[in-house]
């Protein structure tokens, strides 16, 4: 088998993570060259922004203790703390610090994701339009001088690796940890997304608010013996005090919609960066047919993923959520003049009523290069007509399609005219 047999194998398999595979998807993408330029283009994410004002001082910041610091941070970061996701596997910088009896908190937004464990450091995942994920981390200060941040090199070993698609994205590891949080076995290796199956998930976190659905992998750690991995039930709070952290919380529904996001996320990024390749290559000449071809595809697997082609469906019953978490995450919905917006949920047999992914508000969906933006806009357009309905969106009702439309029409400044 040839290694470029062997490449392109490995990517087609692992193809769920980041759509498509093309001959220069499968070069050595290097993310500091011409065009992207990652270290060397000034960031433009919402926390290189703040993380000025950080560090001067002029963020007023809890310091009583490490509780209240996280607590005053994600507020003013407007991060939800009821978005509080608990894991406890031994899968991030502060591996030391993880166990079941310590697990790691992680909070996000749409453009933010901040983790925290205790005696460890913060962390941050800010999402710029043009780059992808843009790390940081910084110690709790331990008195009242401001906190120095440290742009993070060694989040980029997982994080700008298979996981993501070679580009600076997102990573949801679903794994069995040992009594010590160290991982035994893993699952959906290389995969995002809201079409990995529900028994794959959340190995490695704990999951609060679903009481009725346990076909997963998460509230379990595992040992191996002579007969193979066994597994056994670690209780949500049972070998942890909740009162340690923001909130009594590590919802379901937070974690449906957290993969739905890194699965957008990475998706979108490495379409991103390679577009902009293929641009670059094609010279002021413009794209030639491959080029094109290339564009196409990949406006193709983004519309489909915006449009929860592959969703799996929620086990009978549904899910809740927790109503603190609903309504943080509904606070910044737009919604038409008739009341209605793409964060409406459904929980019934699928997350959302109408399927379209909010993360087309997003700040990597906002900075996709023109040429691929445009082709998305299209292929959606397609997508959605009632007259000539595609056979991939069949499972879309006419009147959902309509709903769809009218949402982004009233919501979205840059759809092409006539659209």
């Amino acid at each position: 088998m040839t290694r470029w047999f062997l490449l392109l194998w490995v990517a087609w398999v692992s193809g769920l993570t980041t759509g498509p595979v093309s001959g220069a998807a499968l070069a050595d993408l290097d993310i500091d060259a011409a065009p992207h330029l990652y270290r060397q283009r000034p960031p433009r994410d919402r926390f290189t922004r703040f993380k000025t004002e950080l560090e001067a001082g002029r963020v007023a910041l809890e310091r009583g203790n490490e509780k209240a610091f996280l607590i005053s941070l994600l507020q003013v970061l407007e991060v939800p703390v009821s978005s509080q996701m608990l894991v406890f596997s031994t899968t991030s910088l502060h591996l030391s610090l993880i166990s079941p009896r310590q697990p790691r908190a992680l909070y996000f937004s749409e453009d933010l994701y901040v983790g925290y464990v205790a005696g460890g450091r913060i962390e941050i995942v800010s999402l710029d339009p043009e780059l992808g994920g843009i790390f940081y981390i910084f110690d709790i200060p331990k008195d009242e001088r401001p906190p120095r941040v440290e742009r993070s090199e060694r989040c980029m070993n997982c994080h700008v690796g298979d996981d993501t698609g070679r580009v600076p994205g997102l990573v949801v590891k679903s794994v069995i940890p040992g009594p010590g949080g160290g991982s035994l076995t893993g699952y959906r290796l290389e995969q995002t997304g809201h079409g990995i199956p529900l028994n794959q998930r959340f190995g490695g976190w704990y999951v609060t608010g679903w009481p009725g659905f346990t076909n997963h992998q998460g509230n379990v750690t595992g040992r191996l013996s002579a007969e193979g991995l066994r597994t056994f039930p670690v209780e949500p709070g049972k070998s942890f005090d909740w009162a340690r952290y923001p909130v009594a919380t590590s919802d379901a529904l937070a974690q449906l919609l957290h993969e739905h996001q890194a699965g957008f996320v990475n998706r979108v990024v490495a379409a991103s960066y390679r577009a902009r390749s293929l641009l670059h290559a094609s010279g002021d000449g413009g794209p030639g047919q491959p080029a094109v071809a290339e564009l196409e595809e990949q406006a193709r697997v983004i519309t489909g993923y915006m449009l929860f082609a592959e969703e799996v469906p929620l086990p009978a019953g549904g899910v809740a959520g927790d109503a603190a978490f609903r309504a943080a995450f509904a606070r910044n919905r737009r919604a038409t003049a008739g009341g209605v917006s793409l964060k409406d949920f459904d929980l019934r047999t699928r997350l959302f009523q109408f399927r379209c992914s909010y993360m087309i508000y997003s700040a990597v969906f906002e900075g996709l290069p023109t040429e691929l933006k445009q082709r998305v806009y299209e292929h959606l357009r397609r997508a959605l007509a009632v007259e000539k309905p595609e056979a991939a969106y069949a499972y879309l009702p006419a009147a959902e399609k309509q709903a769809i439309r009218g949402i982004l029409k009233a919501t979205l400044k840059d759809l092409p005219e006539g659209w």
